[in-house]
């Protein structure tokens, strides 16, 4: 069982003596049906309502910072003033992020370049480098595409 799945992680929930809510399960589900993307409050907000629409856009925020908390969730910042959420991970490699500045998707690589670009950092520098952030931005293929069409 992955820690992905709605079973581990009501299993955490519940560790720390979290319920868990059916809004809770709800926002939980709108991850795992998107695990690709990183999601801000407002598109979860979106996604939820469709199956509950009593769900108030307090509660999703609520939630979040929760989830983020316990780690479960991890609250990514790409300088847009918008949070995006992304299940935290357990894997040690780093993601490394583009970012549209025309519609504000947001997609990630990996890539073990920059794993040597640390690497070489820190022993240039003597400074102990325990984790890095790598953010790219400009158009995704689609938007590039309209630009280039203009």
């Amino acid at each position: 069982m992955g820690p992905h799945t709605m079973e581990a992680i009501c299993q955490k929930l519940h560790d720390k003596a979290y319920k868990v809510t059916p809004q809770r399960q709800v926002i939980l589900k709108a991850f795992l049906d998107h695990a690709q993307e990183h999601l801000s409050a407002e598109e979860v907000y979106n996604i939820v309502k469709e199956s509950d629409p009593e769900i108030g856009l307090a509660t999703v925020y609520r939630t979040l910072d929760l989830l983020a908390d316990l780690e479960i969730l991890e609250k990514m910042n790409f300088d847009d003033g918008r949070s995006r959420y992304e299940f935290a991970g357990e894997e040690e490699h780093h993601h490394h992020h583009l970012i549209c500045l025309e519609c504000g998707k947001v997609m990630e690589f990996e890539d073990d370049l920059l794993e040597s670009l640390e690497a070489m950092v820190a022993k240039k520098t003597g400074f102990s480098i325990v984790d890095h952030q790598v953010k790219f931005y400009g158009f995704c293929p689609q938007c590039g595409r309209s630009r280039a069409a203009n």
